[in-house]
């Protein structure tokens, strides 16, 4: 019995074998294992879909008064039904209303921040101003899809006061049943409308859980976007941008700090780095690089985490080798906001720094764990 791997799994394949026996040069200053033909996840995701369900359809039948009790009963157990009926196609009204203006919002939120990235794109000045003001009316537009949020939540606790009513309406109308004095014909209108009400629960509740659903995927979409505009404000300080963020769920946490000592240089990770980035001179660029290595690792493994090592030369006078321990601790902070700035959560990311007699200059590796 044979199977087949498709591009996908083998281009997987091939990134977690680079990351098992070791990377191969990219650039001077960037040692990483690269994966032909992978791209870096842009994290621009479209608002998810909205849901199409409506409350069209719901009608109570018609009856005739038969002059007894129980059907007076009848005729008040329908008028109430007639009302919720009523009361939940405004519901439906308004729902659809949220679905127009989430929709619209979504797209205009999505324009501005589609601008922002295209221009840093091809490059601008740190900070440029225009750029934050494009990014001030983002937010502004991500404010109103929260507002959209909010206005599904309500009407979700509305739809779900509806639903207790009509279901105490059945309940009502099945203990009529059990009135006397009624004729055949008052329990013929009554069978009916106890169609009518258990087909408009049918409504409500299918109504409800959607719009129910509806709300946890924006809720969390937002969550998500906010991140990524919190990425985007990054991009904007520098004037560029590695990406679209990285793909990981964003949780609030304390950033690391740096061991007080250095690590003794046994106790380097057995395995070989993700990246290695040699501050060998100044002004070393390595984000775009590191953007893509980090990309591709989470794509292979979605909850990742990471050592960052600052490694710094073992040989010299004492105070070269502290110099040069405090200079390599500096470059793996700068790393590690550089990593937070792109979207990993700090808690994803651990500290640590070593001395080493096998290296010339100054390094940051980047391990995952």
């Amino acid at each position: 019995m044979s199977s087949q791997i498709g591009p996908k799994s083998l281009r997987l394949l091939a990134l977690s074998a680079m990351l098992a026996l070791g990377g191969c040069a990219f650039a001077d200053e960037v040692i990483w294992p690269t994966v032909a033909g992978d791209e870096a996840k842009t994290g621009a995701n479209a608002a998810p879909a909205l849901g199409t369900s409506t409350a069209a359809g719901l009608t109570v039948t018609p009856g005739q008064a038969t002059g007894t009790p129980v059907g007076a009963r009848v005729g008040q157990l329908r008028g109430d039904l007639g009302r919720l009926q009523t009361a939940m196609n405004t519901r439906s009204t308004e729902l659809e209303s949220i679905r127009s203006q989430t929709s619209t919002h979504a797209s205009a939120y999505h324009a501005s921040k589609a601008g922002i990235e295209a221009k840093l794109q091809v490059g601008t000045t740190p900070g440029n101003p225009n750029l934050v003001s494009a990014w001030n009316q983002t937010q502004a537009e991500l404010d109103q899809m929260a507002r959209d949020i909010n206005n599904m939540t309500a009407l979700s606790t509305a739809i779900a006061g509806d639903a207790s009513t009509a279901t105490y309406l059945l309940d009502t109308i099945q203990a009529t049943f059990g009135l006397s004095g009624a004729v055949d014909a008052d329990h013929v209108q009554l069978e009916t409308l106890q169609d009518n009400t258990k087909q408009t629960i049918v409504v409500i509740n299918s109504l409800l859980s959607e719009l129910r659903e509806d709300t946890a995927r924006q809720t969390t979409y937002l969550a998500n976007e906010r991140a990524a505009l919190n990425t985007l404000s990054n991009a904007i300080k520098r004037g560029q941008i590695y990406g679209g963020g990285l793909s990981v769920s964003q949780t609030p946490s304390a950033a690391p700090s740096l061991a007080a000592a250095p690590r003794a240089a046994g106790e380097v990770p057995g395995t070989p780095p993700l990246v290695t980035i040699r501050f060998d001179r100044p002004g070393v660029e390595y984000e775009r690089s590191l953007y893509t290595a980090l990309s591709q690792a989470l794509e292979l493994r979605p909850g990742a985490e990471f050592t960052v090592l600052a490694v710094s030369p073992a040989g010299g006078t004492a105070a070269n080798v502290q110099l040069a321990q405090s200079q390599s601790r500096e470059n793996a902070e700068r790393v590690f906001r550089s990593m937070s700035d792109m979207g990993l959560p700090p808690d994803r990311v651990q500290l640590s720094a070593t001395t080493s007699a096998g290296v010339s200059s100054n390094e940051v590796r980047i391990y995952v764990r």
